[in-house]
């Protein structure tokens, strides 16, 4: 406790001198029970922490199959916990729970994005270019996007196809993306922000996302919302529906439908070739996504034997602008020059079945299996191949430059059981399980002309020789064990064992106890081992960038090219996570969490050995690629994945809200989240030549590229049909070593301009009114006040046009954004 306060103290005191320093550098089908209830009728600005949920005007209703409410801060969670009747406020970690009202009142068209409006802890990169914008990612206390688990219904989720492939601090990244189930298929998300490895397997370092969905019957919604940037660009437009039907009385059915469509914007600067605005690289792509949800459940036997399920599927069209190509390109096709625009058409899909039932030989019990796949087939329009057109005297201009697809398969066998002890006035829980997961990465080769020579202009295609089929199976057994020694203690032990085909064996442990010293007061703390395997993707991936004056290459690990730059196979992540914290409920109506955390990572991966110039072409062409002919060899650059570093994170997680009831004024409910958060560099791995495989730029991206502090404070007033929400958000600095693009250093890998993003302040507004009983409209502002990002210096600008990071978590460079939304119930 003592070492806690001392970190506690620390990371305050990080905070309050940030300003100066900133100057200077389980479960698919929900158990029934009596009584069940609809989400919260008013919306609220900012989560409610696990123990410390705010209280909530909710409506009693008889229904079946759907989430329990009965009171505030007694929702009954299916994550970080074996047992079945947990409920929030008794987690023993900290968790939080974010319902799909809230998620809609954020103004975010996004379920990811909607999450980081509402949680300090979780953050996502600056809207970037080529086809890693259509990604949606998360970053759960400054970690990789890797190492947060998404869970769906408490099951393992698929990964994306698409890598994030530029430099960066989301290099290498493949995340499960949250974008690709339907919102309106949503009940609520709850939050783990613990580690849960031997809990739930690789990649939960971070924390544990799980998407639990509706399973309510005879009731639906509809909503639809409209708007766009100050700027007047990046018209948006999202609709949905959803509506549940009852198997007889004991089943349901539940269909759900999404709509998206966003246009581009641009935050472009001007091109310092020609003086124009002519090149918009710099802005969110256009996006147009369509997804489908199925969930059902059915008792066979009663409780039994229960079946239950569900399906997604999802496409995503996407265009993202690359660098415009001047009129001296290739004039006899594009006399004004071109813009190359690569783009996605993405299928996601996914299948959860299951069995379950509660007395197989005193043994509660779950069969599941999940089949998920992500297929991205990637294209380059409005472009051309120089040499293609050199040599044949005409040049495509589209192409079908590759494809990706992550498969995974994954079943498990989970047995449960309450055990009474003697002397002990509360049973021991008791839970055991098996996992099989089968995972599969299949890179596609893209057409002759989309590489041929060095490739179409924007996004080179695939050579045959960067295609393959990679596949490996996890084999997987857990024990988990809930006891309460003294009235009380709680104390939960996990213990998991993995076996990978091609990384080998992993054993993982975690101990977590909470002692409540009333209704009031508990604390709380946990220490666990972790592992995360590295993806395949991550093993096998490779591609190559034009960009008008050179290129960049990201280079299979094992691949000759990346081995004569120092490159080696890829190990496991390890980690170890110790946390701690307190839970008051000082007067009735206010709650307040407080943690501290602590993750050790060793053998983190990263992405590293960056080199240019002539070491960067030969690496290149070692692997079948030719490089452009309009390429400047100090433009060409070279990296490849590495576990590059041993990190330590520290935090510090407050989460605490207020109700007040005013009869007269209505009611306010007063919220404030902050998570405090720093990462150092205790080792840099070394390459075979001895030197460290990140250099000042990489470095910084693991060290800076998360805001050191994010703080939320929200207000929510409701009276009447009136409601209204102000949300403000402070983003503390990042900062990172930039690259020069002009002068004695351009393109230099050891020489940078340091660059800090000072502290931003971000307002948010929503005023809302109920029409009719069913239908209540509202209007809102997303950073009313149009903040953006320092822009970057003129010499670190690639070609005066990249006014603002791509890298940087810590928020958007579009502006001002302002909608219009309308909610039907039925």
């Amino acid at each position: 406790m003592k070492r806690s306060l001392l970190l506690a103290t620390s990371l305050l005191t990080a905070f309050a001198g940030e300003a100066a320093e900133a100057a200077v550098a389980r479960h698919p089908v929900v158990k029934r029970v009596a009584t069940r209830a609809q989400t919260p009728t008013s919306a609220t600005s900012v989560t409610r922490p696990a123990t410390v949920v705010a209280p909530a005007v909710r409506t009693q209703t008889p229904q079946r199959r759907d989430t329990v409410y009965s009171g505030p801060g007694e929702e009954i969670i299916a994550t970080g916990t074996r047992d079945t009747g947990r409920k929030a406020r008794d987690s023993i970690a900290p968790i939080d729970i974010v319902t799909a009202k809230q998620l809609m009142g954020t103004g975010e068209t996004d379920p990811a994005r909607a999450l980081t409006r509402l949680m300090p802890s979780l953050s996502m990169q600056a809207y970037g270019n080529d086809t890693q914008a259509f990604n949606s990612t998360i970053r759960m206390r400054g970690l990789s996007p890797n190492e947060v688990l998404i869970l769906v219904d408490g099951q393992r989720r698929h990964q994306t196809s698409i890598m994030n492939f530029d430099t960066g601090p989301e290099q290498g990244t493949t995340p499960t993306d949250l974008d690709m189930i339907p919102a309106s298929m949503i009940d609520h998300i709850e939050v783990l922000r613990d580690g849960a490895a031997a809990q739930y397997g690789s990649d939960a370092i971070a924390g544990v996302v799980n998407v639990i969905l509706k399973k309510s019957v005879h009731k639906g919604s509809a909503y639809s919302q409209m708007g766009q940037t100050e700027a007047g660009d990046g018209f948006s437009v999202t609709a949905g529906g959803d509506y549940g039907f009852a198997l007889g009385n004991d089943g349901f059915l539940r269909l759900s439908f999404d709509f998206k469509h966003q246009d581009h914007t641009n935050r472009t600067g001007p091109d310092n070739r020609n003086g124009t605005y002519d090149n918009k690289i710099m802005g969110q792509p256009e996006v147009t996504r369509e997804t489908l949800g199925l969930n059902f459940g059915k008792d066979i036997i009663g409780s039994r034997l229960q079946f239950f399920g569900n399906i997604t599927y999802g496409h995503r069209h996407g265009e993202s602008y690359q660098n415009n190509r001047l009129a001296s390109s290739l004039p006899a096709v594009y006399p004004h020059g071109y813009t190359p625009i690569q783009t996605d058409e993405e299928n996601d899909y996914a299948a959860n079945l299951g069995l379950k039932g509660d007395d197989l030989f005193g043994f509660g019990w779950k069969a599941s299996t999940t089949w998920g796949a992500d297929q991205a087939n990637i294209g380059n329009k409005n472009t051309a191949n120089l040499a293609y057109y050199s040599t044949y005297g005409y040049t495509p201009t589209s192409f079908d430059v590759g494809n990706y697809k992550s498969t995974q398969w994954t079943s498990n066998f989970d047995l449960t059981r309450s055990v009474k002890i003697p002397f002990m006035t509360t049973p021991v829980h008791f839970a055991a399980g098996t996992e099989y997961r089968y995972e599969q990465y299949d890179i596609g080769a893209g057409e002759y002309a989309s590489y041929y020579g060095g490739g179409s202009q924007g996004l080179g295609g695939l050579t045959p020789a960067s295609a393959g089929s990679h596949s490996r199976d996890v084999v997987a057994g857990y024990i988990d064990v809930d006891v309460h020694p003294v009235k009380r203690l709680d104390i939960d032990l996990a213990g998991r064992t993995e076996h990978y085909t091609d990384v080998g064996d992993t054993q993982n442990g975690k101990i977590a106890a909470r002692y409540d010293f009333s209704r009031r007061a508990a604390i709380r703390a946990s220490i666990s081992s972790g592992f995360r395997a590295p993806t395949l993707a991550e093993e096998y991936f490779s591609n190559i960038i034009t960009s008008p004056t050179g290129a960049s290459g990201l280079l299979a690990v094992n691949s000759a090219g990346a081995r004569s730059i120092g490159a080696a196979a890829l190990k496991p992540e390890r980690s170890t996570n110790a946390s701690g914290g307190i839970v008051l409920e000082p007067v009735d109506n206010w709650h307040v969490g407080v943690d501290v955390y602590q993750i050790n990572i060793r053998d983190r991966i990263v992405g590293g050995g960056a080199v240019n110039g002539a070491s960067a072409v030969e690496a290149i062409e070692a692997n079948g690629i030719t490089l452009p002919s309009t390429a400047s060899t100090s433009a060409v650059s070279a990296t490849y994945l590495t576990n590059g570093a041993s990190t330590r994170t520290q935090g510090l997680d407050i989460t605490s809200d207020y109700t007040i009831p005013y009869k007269r004024y209505g009611t306010f409910r007063l919220n404030l989240a902050i998570n405090l958060n720093r990462t150092t560099i205790h080792h840099m791995a070394l390459n075979a030549s001895g030197k460290p495989q990140l250099n000042a730029q990489l470095a910084t991206y693991l060290r800076y590229a998360t805001p050191r502090s994010k703080i939320i404070l929200g207000v929510n007033w409701k009276k009447g049909r009136f409601d209204a929400m102000v949300r403000e958000t402070r983003f503390g600095s990042v900062a990172e070593n930039l690259t020069y693009y002009t002068g004695s250093n351009a393109y230099s890998t050891s020489v940078f301009a340091p660059f800090v993003d000072e502290p931003r302040w971000n307002t948010d507004i929503e005023l809302g009114y109920q029409v009719l009983d069913r239908l209540h409209l509202a209007v809102g502002a997303l950073n009313v006040t149009n903040i953006k990002p320092r822009k970057l210096p003129a010499e670190n600008a690639y070609l005066g046009s990249y006014w603002y990071s791509t890298r940087s978590g810590q928020m958007g460079f579009n502006g001002g954004y302002y909608y219009a939304r309308a909610n039907y119930t039925f």
